[in-house]
């Protein structure tokens, strides 16, 4: 479908394109020196010890689960708000994930008090997820891993570039942060993901695994520093290849103003749809302040109107989105209660387009449209 506005526009100026040329005519096209830059430049920009460039943002989760020692019989605490990856990378593991409540309806992130409920005797870690790009209270949530002897692995996914309540960058609170570099994601490079950690083992597991837990990458071996290579422990393909490096690379610089720019459409969306009958918003202005903004959602009286008004957009050739609960998926559905606010959540929420390469007034026409259907609608 032709959409008039879509719910992502991807901008690729003409420095990206070179540098994945100038990549590309290189020779080297497999994990080489371009990535360790790339690593070495996120390192920077978040302001952790280590960054490691992976296959994915799933790979990510993965590998810190692997390198946490998180395994078969343990449980791993994570938001049933979330997209599926977060508890996936938990069953990759061997582990079960145990899904927590959100906050509400005005703040799509993890419960506090809920994950502390949720601890027992086989939990072994918490995995906070900054939704949509707005921060988690991992402050709070550090606290409580440290009084309970737990791990906190972030999932950033959605968040680079935010900035949790104590100034730390998204994803450098815990012993792992995971980020993702999908194409709607704010550092695009198509596929691609990052680990970062403060803990310099734990780095060099998360570099082993990601290459088949081999002592020597084919780098190593191009630029003659090793002539073999030994297999230590059980590990996956994940690489990052050259040209996405490049790419993240050259991207890089930009963020802050990619950004910039997100934080400017959504308090444009906040400012005209702020008091509209039918039409909540979540979050609060400190949370747009230090959110990095991946989307921008309204939440709706319920499903139904949810489900129409998101057709009465399409008509209008508006694209949106919405993110079911994990647990009214099937291969995710669990006994008991305890999600309720999660599951209201994914019924009526509704994501509407959002990104850097916005031109300007988009998001006021958009949001008159919103208006609009949401007042035939009530």
């Amino acid at each position: 479908m032709s959409w008039n506005v879509p719910l992502t526009r991807l901008s690729m100026p003409e420095e990206d394109v070179e540098a994945v040329l100038d990549c590309l005519r290189s020779g080297w096209l497999t994990m080489g020196p371009r990535t360790a830059a790339f690593e070495e430049a996120l390192a920077a920009y978040v302001g952790a010890p280590h960054a490691i460039a992976v296959s994915s943002g799933t790979a990510a989760l993965h590998l810190a689960m692997r390198a946490a020692g998180i395994g078969p019989g343990d449980e791993v605490i994570v938001p049933a708000m979330t997209f599926v990856a977060t508890a996936a990378a938990v069953r990759y593991v061997g582990a079960e994930p145990v899904f927590c409540d959100i906050v509400g309806l005005h703040d799509f992130n993890l419960d506090v008090k809920e994950v502390e409920a949720h601890i027992t005797s086989r939990t072994r870690a918490v995995v906070p997820v900054h939704f949509m790009g707005y921060p988690a209270d991992v402050t709070a949530l550090r606290d409580l891993c440290d009084t309970h002897g737990l791990q906190l692995i972030e999932d950033a996914a959605q968040a680079i570039g935010a900035v949790t309540a104590d100034g730390s960058q998204a994803g450098t609170v815990g012993e792992f942060g995971c980020f993702s570099f999908f194409p709607k994601k704010q550092l695009c490079v198509g596929e691609g993901g990052m680990v970062v950690t403060s803990d310099d083992a734990r780095a060099a597991d998360v570099r082993r695994l990601r290459s088949h837990a081999m002592t020597s990458v084919t780098w190593d071996r191009h630029r003659g520093h090793a002539e073999s290579y030994d297999i230590v422990d059980f590990g996956f393909n994940y690489r990052i290849d050259e040209p996405r490096a490049a790419l993240g690379l050259s991207r890089l610089p930009r963020l802050n103003d990619d950004i910039d720019s997100r934080r400017r459409a959504v308090l444009e969306y906040r400012k005209a749809l702020d008091g509209v009958d039918g039409i909540g918003i979540p979050w609060t202005d400190e949370a747009v302040r230090n959110g990095s903004h991946f989307a921008f959602a309204i939440v709706l009286p319920d499903r139904e109107t949810r489900d129409r008004f998101r057709t009465a957009m399409a008509d209008s050739g508006i694209q949106t989105t919405w993110y079911p609960a994990l647990p009214t998926l099937t291969a995710y559905q669990q006994a008991g209660h305890g999600f309720d606010r999660a599951v209201e959540v994914g019924y009526r929420h509704c994501a509407l387009p959002l990104s850097s390469g916005m031109p300007i007034g988009e998001t006021r026409e958009v949001a008159e449209r919103v208006k609009d259907v949401v007042t035939s609608l009530l």
